[in-house]
C-alpha cells in the first residue's frame, strides 16, 4: 500500500533516516532492511515506493553520494557520526536523483529530521553542506533563488 502524499513522503524519509543508520551500524543488505521495516509503525502511512526506491539506490550508490558532498565537509566523511552521514547520504541522494522534488524542500525536510533524530547543532551543518551542494547538483534551479 502506497501513500505517496506529501506525508506519505514525509513519514518514508523518518523511516529512510532510520534504516539507513540501522545499515550503517549493521552492514545488513538492503532486502534485509526493507523486510525489517516491512509492516512496521516506520512505514505506516508511508509511500513505501519512496521508501524502498530511495533505500535500494542509497545503499548502492553511498561511496559516489559521499564522493559528492566530502569536499563540502570540514571532515573525513568517515568521521561524521552516523545520524549525520545518513541524512547527508539521503539528501544527497534526492538532490541528485529526485528532480520532482524543489531543493528547498529537500534541505528543508533533511534539516528538520537534524533536528528530530541528530545532535543538538547537526542540522545547522546539515542545512550548510545541502545548500552548498544543491549549487553544484541543481544549478539551474538554485540559480533563480
Amino acid at each position: 500500500m502506497s501513500n505517496n502524499s506529501i506525508w506519505g513522503r514525509k513519514r518514508a524519509r523518518r523511516a529512510l533516516v532510520q534504516a539507513v543508520y540501522q545499515w550503517q551500524m549493521t552492514g545488513a543488505s538492503a532486502t534485509e532492511v526493507i523486510g525489517e521495516f516491512a509492516g512496521t509503525e516506520a512505514l505506516k502511512k508511508a509511500d513505501v515506493e519512496f521508501f524502498t526506491e530511495s533505500l535500494r539506490r542509497v545503499l548502492r550508490s553511498h561511496t559516489e553520494l559521499d564522493a559528492h558532498f566530502a569536499p563540502l565537509l570540514d571532515r573525513k566523511v568517515m568521521e561524521l557520526n552516523k545520524v549525520e552521514l545518513a541524512l547527508l547520504r539521503l539528501g544527497t541522494d534526492e538532490l541528485a536523483n529526485r528532480i520532482e522534488v524543489p531543493f528547498k524542500v529537500v534541505i528543508d525536510e533533511y534539516v528538520e529530521l537534524a533536528k528530530t533524530f541528530g545532535a543538538e547543532e547537526s542540522h545547522k551543518y546539515i542545512n550548510g553542506v545541502l545548500d552548498k551542494l544543491s549549487n553544484t547538483l541543481r544549478p539551474l534551479e538554485t540559480a533563480t533563488r
